[in-house]
């Protein structure tokens, strides 16, 4: 029995202007790339849970055949984020038009079961665990359900644990590999629409995994640089310090997703530093802590928006730098919003920045809410679920206002010149601290 397992990763920007941005903005496009580069880990996992019996074969969007041809496996099994899930839908109907029986899993799949149910022979909702093995040995009996659902729970425990299937990757020409050490964030914040909604809670993988998982992966290619596929990495910052001491040895570059908070922490930041990370991305959202009320139902962003500068700057003194995400077009947000972004920019020394426009993805709050409110656009708009196409009207300017101010702050960060400003105030920053000549001495 071989079994086809199919990444469909990567998005493209919709509205005209912005996508012919990224040809003079190349910042702008730079972490989409990177995003759509990256391996399908919840599919390395699919494959951890086939039986040893069974042959996997994994592909990613960009190996599949030219148009109208189609790779033959007894069963496939497809992946995909929103922006890019009718390319899925129409991949399925293929196969299935073929005589090969389809089944569809993945974030949006779970948040919209009817739908992808559509198109697919079976569907895996929640994650792969519990549910994967169940389903290849319905497949082989011939009993196959339309429907399994995964564990949102104790997937990091026996007998549910795989450790992904690494290995598939050797060969490929990736300059970062992926490993999952946490599912879930507890912030849960209205317009998330990562691993939170297919677990009950926040779910912490142990540290021995962890730290085997990422041997292996790093393993499989030259040069690695590790990418931890977490929402919020540090939210326990006991099980935190032991991660680092356990990866301090191992001497990768990495990079991770966390909260503000690490900054509270001087023995976490200086165990961040020692361990190789070099980058945090960090959800700021707003420059506004105004503008950050309601966003979480515990108002923790609103109530940590005040310390924002300090702590990027203890964070970045380590040589640790931070990538500040903000969100446009949140309900509190005017015409005004932009250039308040911009100046904090500018008062922060952030040395990279990453922009979007809020989106409700489907099966979220933010998109419950929105629709109820009738701000919604439309209620099915999946290939511009990019971070960058606006999908629904904001409370306090038009969609053009939002689309324009978008332009002209993109326009305003991502150009050379700011960059090279802002490059400038952080070596400043490692100078005075001293810790550009321990990293020289690290490299």
């Amino acid at each position: 029995m071989r079994i086809g397992l199919i990444a469909m990763s990567g998005v493209r920007v919709r509205t005209k202007e912005l996508a012919e941005l990224g040809v003079t903005l190349p910042q702008f496009v730079n972490r989409g790339a990177v995003v759509a580069s990256l391996p399908s880990l919840g599919l390395l996992t699919v494959a951890a849970l086939t039986p040893d019996d069974v042959e996997v074969v994994y592909r990613e969007i960009d190996e599949l055949p030219g148009e109208g041809e189609l790779e033959m496996f007894d069963l496939v099994g497809i992946s995909s984020f929103s922006a890019m899930i009718d390319d899925a839908y129409a991949l399925a109907d293929s196969y299935r038009a073929a005589g090969v029986p389809v089944v569809l899993g993945g974030l949006h799949v779970t948040l919209m079961p009817d739908e992808a149910a559509g198109h697919a022979d079976a569907i895996v909702t929640g994650g792969a665990e519990g549910a994967w093995p169940r389903l290849v040995a319905d497949f082989q009996a011939g009993r196959m359900k339309p429907r399994y659902e995964g564990m949102r729970q104790d997937v990091f425990r026996e007998p549910w644990y795989a450790k992904p299937r690494f290995d598939l990757l050797a060969g490929r020409p990736y300059n970062r590999v992926t490993v999952q050490t946490s599912r879930g964030c507890p912030l849960n914040c209205e317009f998330c629409a990562a691993s939170l909604r297919i677990t009950n809670s926040f779910q912490q993988k142990p540290v021995e995994l962890a730290i085997a998982e990422i041997g292996e992966a790093i393993a499989q290619v030259d040069r690695p640089f590790l990418e931890l596929a977490d929402d919020n990495t540090f939210v326990n910052k006991k099980w935190g310090k032991q991660f680092l001491r356990a990866l301090a040895p191992m001497n990768v570059m990495w990079f991770t997703e966390t909260d503000i908070s690490v900054a509270d922490d001087p023995e976490l930041l200086d165990m961040l530093a020692d361990s190789g990370c070099r980058q945090i991305l960090v959800g700021l959202e707003s420059p506004d802590a105004d503008g950050l009320a309601g966003m979480d139902p515990h108002d923790w962003k609103r109530r940590h928006a005040d310390h924002y500068l300090e702590a990027i700057e203890r964070i970045q003194s380590r040589g640790i730098t931070v990538n500040g995400c903000f969100i446009l077009g949140l309900d509190g947000d005017t015409p005004a919003t932009f250039e308040r972004v911009r100046d904090f920019v500018t008062r922060s020394g952030l040395l990279e920045v990453q922009l979007t426009v809020q989106t409700p993805f489907p099966g979220t709050p933010l998109y419950e809410r929105l629709r109820r409110e009738g701000q919604l656009l439309s209620d099915r708009y999946w290939d511009r679920c990019t971070l960058f196409d606006v999908n629904y009207r904001p409370k306090n300017m038009s969609v053009e206002d939002l689309e324009t101010g978008m332009r002209w702050l993109f326009g305003e960060i991502y150009n050379e010149r700011e960059f090279i400003r802002r490059k400038r105030r952080y070596m400043d920053i490692l100078h005075e601290n001293g810790t550009a000549e321990r990293l020289a001495t690290a490299c």
